[in-house]
């Protein structure tokens, strides 16, 4: 069902029948502005207005002929127009037509990841809401270190997410740039107030300069920012993916009636989605390198870059649309197991408190690296004879010295790590 949501209008973005409108739009809009400049007769463009129109089939046979996209819609194009068609692709060039479609196109592609985004940062506000106060382990270098909560790592990805929203909103900002000024850039055969004309109506800035072409920086960076925001994704499916461990098991990606895990073992519900999204994410940042690499062209330019955008920047649209809507399906979804969540804390038997130790030996007076050099003896020992660790501080002379049992039990207080997570929760606007 969510799959369903969005993919479709995503699609039919890079489908023929959109390019074509897109391109017979600009046509069209050329002819008005021209009409203005009192370069084509008004009559002219109502008529080509209303007989205006396109046959994909017959595109593809021209096609076939000339090897021209752009020859063979202008020229089925005219079919229909009739006498008219004289006035049809006046003094334009190809890529006037292309790239100002491209930047129609990368204007709605990023408004509907945009919307993908909103959604994603409500479910992971409300799942971060619910689980504030979750207690879990915090992971440095995959090995136990301090607690935290689950709601946390939510508010954590709630905020990067933030930050990718702001990516794709100046994404869609700097790509949506249309050029009309002919073979060179030159304006040489087209006033540069149709370019402005055209552009107005289709929601685009015009290039400020260009060549035959915009300049594909503006397309590179677009493609980075989207492989950010993949990589960001990879980074939060990566955390499931281990926190699903069996070891761990303290989340769970959804796992559908019916569903299977493995054609061997019937007992494996595996974190299928969220491998998915990894894989996804390193097609996003390969083809991201494919959009820088078309940057440099021959003088004012050349072909090499045509072909590498046909498949890359519709396969990554299309790629995070379908990762961001896979991922509200996991958060939506997600098991989570709280009481793995304490049996993992507690598991290293007190370890986690080894730095609230530390501080207080040197609250007391201790130098810091005697206090290190005990605290750690204390910690070696339960490492090795499996001994809780409060404990084995009580074994230690040097450490009652400065420290009582009663001074030790709050130390070994859970809730002091989590005194913050407000104050956090308020930074993050959660």
């Amino acid at each position: 069902m969510i799959e369903r949501y969005s993919l479709p209008k995503m699609k039919s973005i890079w489908q023929e029948e959109f390019k074509f409108k897109t391109m017979l739009d600009i046509e069209i809009l050329a002819l008005e502005a021209l009409a203005k400049l009192k370069e084509v007769p008004p009559q002219a463009v109502k008529r080509i207005r209303k007989k205006a129109k396109f046959n994909l089939k017959q595109i593809q046979k021209i096609e076939e002929k000339t090897q021209h996209d752009v020859v063979a819609f202008v020229t089925n194009v005219a079919q229909y127009i009739g006498s008219d068609a004289k006035y049809l692709h006046l003094g334009l060039t190809s890529s006037d037509i292309l790239d100002t479609t491209l930047g129609v196109q990368l204007k709605a592609a990023a408004g509907i990841l945009i919307d993908d985004i909103n959604r994603l940062l409500k479910v992971l506000a409300k799942k971060a809401k619910l689980y504030k106060d979750t207690a879990c382990i915090g992971r440095t270098h995959g090995v136990h270190a301090e607690p935290i909560t689950f709601g946390l790592k939510l508010a954590l990805w709630y905020d990067e997410m933030q930050r990718n929203l702001t990516r794709l909103k100046l994404a869609k900002e700097e790509a949506a740039i249309g050029k009309v000024s002919g073979a060179v850039g030159t304006f040489a055969n087209i006033d540069p107030r149709v370019e402005s004309y055209i552009c107005k109506k289709l929601g685009l800035k015009p290039a400020k300069i260009s060549t035959q072409i915009i300049q594909r920086d503006i397309y590179a960076v677009f493609m980075a920012r989207i492989a950010i925001v993949g990589s960001s994704l990879e980074k939060f499916a990566t955390e499931i993916r281990h926190l699903q461990r069996t070891e761990v098991l303290e989340v769970e990606e959804p796992f559908g009636k019916g569903q299977k895990g493995s054609s061997a073992m019937p007992h494996k519900r595996n974190p299928v989605i969220c491998e998915r999204i990894c894989g996804l994410s390193r097609l996003l940042r390969g083809n991201a390198l494919a959009a820088m690499e078309n940057i440099a062209l021959w003088h004012e330019r050349d072909i090499s870059h045509s072909s590498v955008e046909r498949v890359i920047i519709p396969d990554s649209t299309l790629g995070l649309d379908y990762m961001l809507n896979k991922f509200i399906q996991v958060i939506e979804g997600l098991n989570v197991y709280p009481q793995n969540m304490m049996a993992n804390l507690i598991k290293t038997k007190g370890l986690i408190f080894s730095q609230r130790v530390l501080l207080s030996l040197m609250d007391s007076g201790m130098p810091r690296t005697e206090a290190y050099d005990i605290v750690q003896r204390s910690a070696m020992r339960t490492w090795k004879k499996g001994i809780d660790f409060k404990n084995s501080l009580m074994l230690d002379s040097e450490v009652l010295k400065r420290l009582d049992e009663k001074e030790l039990d709050k130390i070994f207080d859970l809730n002091y790590y989590l005194r913050k997570v407000n104050v956090i929760f308020k930074r993050v606007g959660l």
